[in-house]
């Protein structure tokens, strides 16, 4: 081997030259005659004695005049070697070097030439040596130049698309020449995300700047035995250009090899289909420039000191741009609807978008519409997704094969949620686990890519991954078991349901107020709402699937329960549904009374939440006649009560001021609390026809007579329903005295309002509320104070994001329906119905 000596002069002088001549290496190299690798090691004092043509080759390539180029001819020769000495013989590991390897005017004799093959690799260290400590030049097992070929990098796809940001991250992450520590960055997410493309691509990408060399191995994650860490350091070793009599036996030895290898060298190493941490582990460097990319269907969080770059799904734009660019951009330009429509069937997965690209390439006629039309039906759409050797399926079936069999049950129950995402104790219902174990488990699912974090509390699947785990539960449980866990999740959901619904009755937070309950009241209704509106997917299925399997009573006491909380969502056009369902249930068991109690709550639904006054009307009218059939009066006070609602909303006054008056006469044969609330619903209703009709002084009397009863109910029953039938009360008496410009009067009417709408958390109605007050201010020549009021409002209206901090509905919104968790106050009387007198 030879021993180089010299202090390195030559490299320093001539990087000094190039930069002079403002020459990046790859001009200077290419100028020359010169390999990029080769002028590196010069530069790095690797090569310090570099032979006189290739001398006068860099000298000519930079300018230089004569005496620069003695000058650099003089640092080149006494940096040459001016001896050999023999590696003494070590037995047949480590191999004997040849004359013709190490003798002056052999190959090596010259490794800087024009002609010069890849440098040979750093000697191994001697006894004694620890293996990171090995002197870059001491002796050890013999290299010669890598393999043409071994662990070369895949060719790049000409077609990769999108991902600028991540490939932006890796390469500030591997911009420093010289780091502190080795750069690991680890690409992990679920299967079918192109988690190997984008590494190779972003190999390719790094290939100029890492010159010593980029190397890929197939780790082979997913294999039925995976690839051992001993067998890939011997298959990275021999590709580093370790003779296989060198390769070291044991797997440390062979690990302190390659770390003393690469240690110098600026190259990039790709890691593909990581199983484990203790897979990777031994194949990454201990110190140097090196760069390893390690991809893994697992987030392998035991692995220290990495960078985690997590891919995720394409956008729809970036999805769409990719089909163009593998069926060519004519075809989805043709008919972007239906391509846009094709992405989204293929879940913005790189994999699906691929094969969905391919079979367009293979089929040439076939309009992109065709496709789409066949993927949309869900029975048959991974069968679709397969196209030669590329195909969905089998990447989930990889990761769901290797999964124990709790986790793989987990991961088929998620099948049977309703909603886009669930949580831990809401599919522990599905699953017949504890909560605590369901949510373990699925930590287990993130970790192996087939689960995602949709919030810290909340999980969902990829739609693909979704109708896998369908298949799975089809195939691996029986028809029998599936059917009886939908049934029991189902009970379960819906007590869950009635039970948070059940905390909104007025009644019940009366009697927990007097018996002095330790839990915070409003702290509960809190929970309830948020549990209600984030997991109304599931108790929906649940109540339509009771229904279908017969078990009506339960329907009808779930809508029964829920009823209390509708009015705080009145945005909701599910109330339809809800209600629609407990007048089917109540129809089936023949129970004319819940029929005719429930008949009422949908037409309210209908003249409230749905703005269909017409059909509201006629519920209110089938009410009626149920009602007065049973002699209920106070089920005939509510079907009148709704009855003028639509009348009043179709501007028909006088009619609606009639219907107020006979449900006024019927609350009166009733001596309960729904019968006070509802006579104050019926005046309420009475003073805005009279308002509407012009007769606004007579609706600020009928007004202040329904606030002082809605006053008195808060001070014997202080619910946050009666808080908010005062607020209401006292909302809509501002607006009929704002009608007579008695603007003070109104000022005071919308002041009591936003502190009963305070009371009852009503941030909607309060900003309507400061609104008109801000108008008031205005009119009375308070522009000041009504320019710091109505800037409140602004400020709460762009912080409203709709039902539970942006949560949408389960449906969109009617035509003109309020926005908000609760709906605005337009002074309707169907606003607090009968339930909540109940």
């Amino acid at each position: 081997m030879v021993v180089a000596s010299g202090t390195g002069e030559f490299g320093h002088l001539l990087a000094g030259h190039r930069v002079t001549a403002g020459l990046t290496q790859e001009d200077l190299a290419a100028t020359a005659g010169v390999s990029l690798r080769a002028l590196g090691d010069m530069e790095r004092g690797r090569t310090r004695g570099p032979q006189r043509r290739t001398v006068q080759a860099l000298a000519a390539a930079l300018g230089l005049d004569g005496p620069q180029t003695a000058a650099l001819e003089r640092a080149a020769q006494s940096g040459r070697p001016r001896g050999v000495r023999q590696v003494p013989p070590q037995g047949p590991a480590t191999g004997a070097a040849s004359p013709a390897a190490t003798g002056p005017g052999g190959p090596a004799a010259d490794p800087a030439g024009p002609s010069a093959g890849p440098h040979r690799a750093a000697g191994a260290p001697g006894p004694g040596t620890a293996p990171d400590q090995a002197p870059p030049g001491g002796p050890g097992p013999r290299t010669d130049p890598p393999v043409p070929g071994a662990l070369a990098l895949p060719r790049d796809l000409a077609d990769f698309t999108a991902r600028e940001q991540a490939l932006a991250d890796l390469a500030a992450l591997t911009a420093d020449r010289h780091p502190a520590h080795p750069r690991v960055v680890l690409i992990s997410g679920q299967p079918g995300l192109g988690k190997t493309a984008f590494a190779l691509h972003a190999a390719h990408a790094l290939a100029p700047a890492f010159p010593d060399g980029q190397l890929s191995l197939d780790l082979g994650g997913m294999a039925a035995t995976p690839l051992p860490a001993r067998e890939a350091l011997g298959q990275v070793l021999r590709a580093l250009g370790v003779k296989d009599g060198a390769v070291p036996a044991g797997t440390e030895e062979r690990a302190g090899l390659f770390r003393a290898l690469v240690r110098d060298r600026r190259l990039v190493l790709v890691l593909d289909d990581a199983v484990d941490e203790s897979q990777v582990r031994p194949l990454l460097p201990g110190v140097g420039p090196a760069v390893t990319i390690v991809t893994s269907r697992h987030a392998l969080p035991g692995l220290e000191a990495v960078h985690r770059l997590r891919l995720d799904v394409l956008s729809p734009v970036e999805a769409t741009a990719l089909l163009a660019r593998i069926a060519g951009p004519e075809r989805v330009e043709a008919a972007p609807a239906a391509a846009a429509d094709l992405a989204r069937l293929c879940g913005y997965l790189p994999l699906a978008l691929r094969i969905a690209g391919q079979r367009l390439v293979a089929r040439p006629q076939q309009p992109v519409a065709q496709l789409t039309r066949q993927l949309a039906a869900e029975e048959n759409r991974l069968d679709l997704l397969e196209t030669g050797d590329l195909a969905v399926r089998p990447a989930f079936e990889l990761s769901y094969r290797r999964l124990p069999a709790e986790a793989r049950l987990v991961l088929r129950r998620c099948a049977l949620t309703a909603g886009q995402d669930f949580t831990a104790a809401v599919l522990a219902h599905y699953a017949g686990l504890s909560a605590g174990r369901t949510e373990l488990l699925l930590e287990q699912l993130v970790d192996a890519g087939l689960v995602q974090p949709a919030t810290p509390e909340r999980y969902r699947l990829h739609d693909l991954v979704r109708l896998y785990a369908g298949e799975r539960l089809a195939a691996d449980e029986p028809a029998g078991a599936v059917a009886e866990a939908r049934t029991e999740a189902g009970r379960r959901l819906l007590r869950e349901a009635a039970g948070h619904g059940l905390r909104f009755d007025p009644d019940a937070s009366a009697d927990a107020s007097a018996g002095g309950s330790a839990d915070d009241p409003a702290l509960l209704l809190t929970e309830s709402a948020r549990w209600l509106e984030e997991e109304h997917p599931e108790w929906l299925a649940a109540l339509y699937r009771a229904q279908r399997e017969g078990r009506h009573r339960e329907v009808i006491d779930t809508a029964e329960a829920m009823h209390w909380f509708s009015d705080r969502l009145l945005s909701w056009d599910l109330w339809g549904e809800v209600f629609q369902l407990s007048v089917d249930a109540a129809r089936a068991c023949g129970d004319r009374r819940a029929e005719a109690v429930h008949v009422n709550y949908l037409a309210w639904t209908y003249t409230t939440c749905l703005h269909r006054y017409q059909r509201g009307i006629e519920l209110a009218g089938e009410g009626l006649e149920l009602a007065q059939g049973l002699g209920d009066h106070e089920q005939q006070g509510w079907a009148l009560t709704y009855l003028g609602s639509g009348l009043r909303q179709l501007q028909r006054h006088r009619e609606a001021s009639e219907s107020y008056q006979r449900a006024a006469d019927a609350f009166a044969e009733v001596d309960n609390r729904a019968a006070m609330i509802g006579r104050l619903v019926t005046l309420r209703g009475a003073a805005t026809c009279l308002r509407e009709l012009g007769r606004a002084e007579e609706a600020v009397d009928v007004r202040r007579r329904a606030l002082a009863g809605a006053l008195e109910l808060v001070e014997r029953w202080s619910s946050p329903l009666m808080h908010l039938l005062a607020a209401m009360t006292a909302h809509e008496l501002g607006q009929d005295r704002a009608a007579l410009k008695r603007w003070p009067a109104a000022e005071k009417a919308y002041r009591q309002a936003l502190v009963h709408y305070g009371a009852v958390g009503r941030p909607d109605s309060m900003t309507k509320a400061l609104t008109e007050l801000g108008t008031a201010l205005i009119e009375q020549g308070r522009a000041d104070e009504a320019r710091e009021i109505l800037t409140d409002a602004l400020t709460d209206l762009s912080a409203d994001r709709g039902p539970r901090g942006g949560r949408p509905p389960a449906r969109p919104a009617a035509p003109g329906a309020p926005g908000g968790g609760g709906g605005g106050v337009r002074g309707e009387t169907g606003v607090v119905h009968q339930h909540d007198a109940r």
